[in-house]
This record gives C-alpha cells, structure tokens and sequence, in this order.
C-alpha cells in the first residue's frame, strides 16, 4: 500500500529534524525543504499528499509559495503561523491553505490534522455525486474534475472540490455551519466558522458572476448556506 507523502517545509531545521522523525514514526513518507522556492521544487518532484508550510522563510515566504503553487497543484496545505497572526491565518485560507496551525503548536495535534485531512481525501473518494451539474453559467463535471464557468475552465483545490461536491450532493436543502465543517474538515473543527467563510468565499471568487451578490451559493445567515438544484 502507498505511504501517504508529506512535504515539510520550513526553515527552522530544529522543526524539520523533530517533525520528520515523529512522521516518518507515525508512518508517513517524508520530504523536507527549507524555503518557498526549494519547497516548490519538491512539490513538482515529489507530488506530496499534503504540505505542512511555514510562513515566514527566506528567499520566498510560504504565502508566496502557497500562491504559486496553486497555479499547478490542488495538494492539501496545512500552514504553519505565528501565534496570534490572524492575519497571516486569514491570507494562507485566501490564498488557498486547507488548514492552519499557530506556532508554537503540539505535535500530537499536527498528526491529528494530517489525520483529518486523510479522512477528508478518503470521504471525498466515497461521496456518491452525479457525474455532472449544471446552474447558469456553471458546469461542474465531476467525473473528470473540471469546472467550466462561462466556458473558461476554473481550478479547484481538494478541499474547494470536497465542498463544492457536499453543497451539489445536498442541493436544495439548507446546509448548517456545523454540518459542512464536520462534513469537509471534520468533527474538531464544528465551530470553525472563519475556515468555512473564507473557503466558500474562494469558491465563490471562481464560480459567481458577482461574488458579491451570490446566486450560485447562497448565504442564509447565521445559519448556512444553500446551492440551488440543478437544472434540467
């Protein structure tokens, strides 16, 4: 069976030395760099599973790495931040983190969030979806995961498609705050809700006319949101 491959990327070599071992002891593959552009070139070379990234690096930060390899790879990112920088947690989900995590954090809750994020790919493997969707201007087929909206392709990333594929799986009912983050994330993350906004957010920027004035996915507040049925 192929071990799940994780892509550390950090310059601290303190926290790669001490997380590569409680990894690979915990049965994972390991790969390590210690700033944005190396990390870019094991993303491509290696074609991790998931990516465990810090912020702040030399030569090229990981917001910086995360934003270019979004241009090429839809592969899970947790982010590493500084404790206390909201900031730089809001950016990385901007720019496409899956998850984060402040520094200084406890192992043991980094392998729980791999964990979750392994359990996310496998529920998203068995979701029984239709092969494709249809609302106004958007096509999503989901059996060659791609995303047309007024003809142009859009890029997704795993977690962006595991929600989308949750709301089209649900359409016409009210999905809640908790049920969608226990769903896509998992059940340590129910009251999350920043996650969820700026996730459905991004999807948002990518499959509506206005992100402003949704029509696709639509918001019922301060409940949950809602994806209309499919048309004929």
């Amino acid at each position: 069976m192929k071990r799940f491959r994780i892509l550390i990327v950090d310059d601290e070599e303190r926290i790669i030395n001490f997380l590569r071992s409680k990894l690979k002891a915990t049965g994972y593959e390991v790969f390590t760099a210690s700033n944005g552009i190396e990390g870019l070139e094991q993303a491509q070379a290696q074609e991790p599973d998931l990516i465990v990234l810090d912020v702040i690096m030399p030569k090229m930060n990981g917001l910086e790495m995360l934003k270019e390899l979004r241009s090429f790879s839809a592969v899970s990112v947790i982010m590493l931040t500084a404790k206390g920088a909201d900031a730089d947690r809001i950016k990385g989900l901007q720019v496409g983190a899956d998850d984060y995590l402040p520094k200084p954090f406890n192992p043991d809750e980094l392998v729980a969030r791999i964990e979750a994020v392994k359990r996310r790919l496998a529920s998203s493997e068995r979701l029984k979806i239709p092969d494709a969707f249809n609302l106004g201007h958007v096509t999503i087929d989901f059996k060659k995961h791609s995303v047309l909206v007024k003809g142009e392709e859009q890029y997704l990333t795993r977690t962006e498609w595991f929600l989308v594929s949750q709301l089209v799986n649900n359409a016409g009912r009210l999905m809640l705050y908790e049920e969608l983050l226990t769903r896509v994330w998992g059940p340590e993350y129910r009251d999350d809700v920043q996650i969820l906004r700026t996730n459905i957010s991004r999807l948002r920027s990518k499959l509506e006319d206005d992100p402003n004035a949704p029509k696709l996915i639509r918001t019922i507040p301060k409940t949950g949101y809602i994806i209309d049925q499919p048309l004929a």
